[in-house]
């Protein structure tokens, strides 16, 4: 369903990521022309009391009219917080009629990992949060946003080493293959493989699955070409802003998701049996 219109020419002009799937609440907004900001917080179990107060201190001073549309992690994650964060986004998006974009938290990491050659297969990185600069979200002085639209407008870009600038997020030289692997509940696992274009974004080659750490290994095996293995951490609010980034890519390709679109991925009930 799309019901939103796909008016370039919209004065709405950024737009908000929230990352609600880990401990830590991530919370990112941009207009995709030089005025962007993250920030994170380790809240754990404070999730439910801070969040909505964070927010509304961490929007400031655009307001909610200034929204075009709204990201947010879908999981993987802790079921709890995964579920706040998507009913947050989606009442947002309701209220303000405007696209909510739900994006993989594997998929995010996938996207935020700085370029690295392809390891032989069984290669194991541990996921950090990066600290490359000059990114969509980094920490410089905002500059002022494009004339005619701002984030909408066709002619607009990130700064240097942005999403859409020449430089992109992925070295020079094409796609990379990155499986991901996360803990889950009662001794099991997530696990997905993007492949990662620096021109395109990323192309889901195997889902976000739960599934045996055998049943994994397994199918790790059975992949054709090398590939970087991450084992991604507890902690993921830091990639906030990949999900913003990538809500931005599907945004350029037109899309319009309504906000009833926007689910939860769990890949497991929270109470053993069910």
């Amino acid at each position: 369903m799309n019901s939103n219109p796909q008016d370039g020419t919209s004065v709405k002009k950024y737009g908000l990521a929230l990352h609600t799937a880990s401990r830590e609440l991530g919370l990112a907004i941009s207009n995709f022309a030089g005025d962007s900001r993250c920030k994170t917080w380790n809240l754990d179990r404070d999730l439910a009391t801070h969040l909505h107060q964070y927010l509304v201190e961490f929007i400031q001073p655009q307001t909610w009219a200034d929204l075009a549309f709204i990201a947010v992690a879908k999981g993987p994650g802790g079921f709890t917080g995964t579920r706040m964060g998507m009913v947050t986004a989606r009442t947002l998006a309701q209220q303000l009629d405007i696209p909510v974009f739900a994006i993989s938290t594997l998929a995010a990491v996938a996207w935020a990992e700085p370029p690295q050659p392809p390891l032989a297969k069984g290669g194991l990185l541990n996921m950090e949060p990066p600290l490359a600069t000059g990114g969509l979200l980094n920490t410089e002085p905002p500059q002022p946003p494009l004339a005619k639209g701002g984030l909408l407008s066709a002619e607009s870009s990130l700064a240097k080493g942005g999403l859409l600038s020449a430089e992109s997020p992925l070295a020079k030289g094409g796609f990379l293959s990155i499986a991901l692997q996360m803990p889950a509940q009662r001794g099991q696992l997530f696990g997905a493989v993007y492949s990662v274009n620096k021109d395109s974004g990323l192309t889901e080659l195997f889902p976000d699955t739960v599934m045996t750490a055998e049943s994994w290994q397994e199918k790790l095996e059975s992949l054709e070409s090398s590939y970087q293995l991450i084992e991604v951490g507890s902690e993921l609010g830091w990639s906030v802003s990949s999900v913003l980034e990538l809500a931005y890519l599907e945004w350029q390709m037109g899309s319009r998701p309504d906000w009833s679109d926007a689910l939860p991925f769990y890949g497991q009930h929270p109470v053993k049996g069910h």
